[in-house]
């Protein structure tokens, strides 16, 4: 039976209809990546101020049009923190953006000196961490994921606060096309997306939301109309949404800096499934960080108008076409007398 902690968090989340519209600013690499090349600078070139800047102005011109944000502690909390509007809720980052490649597979990891209770203190409504994944990575790589996937999953249980897993699959580091950059991996198969989910929805990492991506390659999403091939898309999809479903876990939609046609295109597939929103970062704000910065009243301006308008279109579709999602408190029928409540609930196991 659900938490109460872990659902007052999943709700502050949500908008009043139940939707998950929440935008991603914990973006470290690509950040810098976009910033350099704004710059026209390497990316080891783009300074700590420079990246507090931009995500600070992110949070003012986005946050008022957004159910929730999602910011990472190294920059954005201590950049915009105080002008983080009450009404919106804060998921903050858990794993750190280096990982250990091997031959066999990538390992996270989380930031140095940050953690579950330490998001919890702060005021945190949610948990999130990537783990890179595939179910054909080495075994004992797999097993490295899986557990620091699961650790993490207690210490949410014992601190009653949601856990999102954003899940993603590599290129291993032996391929031609392989790359440590967060892009989508070109060699990527539905069979790898949907068994990593059937993995994860399992009771014993304690997940309270996934992070998805699509089970097809964007670039290789059939439009709506396209017969067999269309077909065959939403098969994945619903594959995804049927072992969500099955496990009561609600699930959105990364953007992974899809074009903002071809993610619209994504959500309506994965509507179509039962996803509940997104939590997308680069679709939404990229284009305007690289052809305004360093300039931050061009950036102040580009972000209001054009990245809080395809803000306003993928809320929009969300409204239209996702399933709402709604708290599922655990029933008090036992609570009789005064101090029973108190006496009873425990957030480190389930149930009151």
């Amino acid at each position: 039976m659900s938490l109460i902690g872990k659902m007052r968090g999943l709700a502050r989340l949500a908008d009043a209809d139940g939707h998950f519209r929440m935008v991603a600013l914990d973006q470290r690499p690509p950040m810098f990546e976009a910033l350099a090349k704004a710059r026209g600078v390497t990316k080891e070139d783009v300074r700590f101020e420079e990246v507090v800047a931009a995500k600070r102005l992110l949070v003012e011109t986005l946050a008022p049009h957004c159910s929730s944000m999602l910011l990472d502690p190294n920059y954005a909390v201590p950049a915009a923190i105080d002008i983080l509007p009450p009404r919106c809720g804060l998921i903050v980052t858990l794993e750190d953006h280096r990982t250990e490649e091997t031959k066999g597979g990538r390992r996270s990891r989380t930031i140095a000196n940050w953690s579950v209770d330490k998001i919890r203190a702060l005021g945190g409504d949610a948990v999130k961490v990537l783990a890179w994944y595939r179910p054909d990575a080495d075994p004992a790589v797999v097993a490295h994921q899986k557990q620091f996937v699961r650790v993490i999953g207690d210490d949410c249980r014992r601190n009653d606060i949601p856990y999102v897993l954003e899940l993603l699959v590599y290129p291993f580091a032996a391929t031609a096309s392989h790359t440590a950059d967060y892009v989508e991996s070109p060699d990527k198969l539905p069979a790898l997306v949907i068994e990593s989910v059937r993995e994860f929805v399992k009771p014993e990492y304690g997940v309270d939301l996934l992070k998805l991506e699509s089970p097809i390659a964007v670039r290789q999403l059939p439009d709506r109309g396209a017969g067999s091939s269309e077909h065959s898309a939403q098969a994945a999809f619903s594959i995804v949404g049927d072992l969500c479903r099955e496990h009561g876990i609600p699930w959105v939609l990364l953007s992974g800096g899809a074009a903002k046609e071809k993610f619209e295109l994504v959500l309506d597939y994965a509507y179509a499934a039962g996803a509940s929103g997104f939590l997308a970062g680069r679709t939404i704000w990229l284009n305007a960080v690289q052809s305004s910065f360093p300039d931050l009243q061009k950036l102040r301006a580009a972000l209001k108008k054009e990245s809080a308008d395809v803000l306003a279109r993928l809320s929009a579709l969300t409204k239209e076409k996702a399933r709402p999602w709604s708290p599922r408190y655990p029933k008090a029928d036992i609570i009789a007398a005064e101090g029973d409540f108190a006496r009873i609930y425990n957030p480190v196991r389930s149930g009151l």
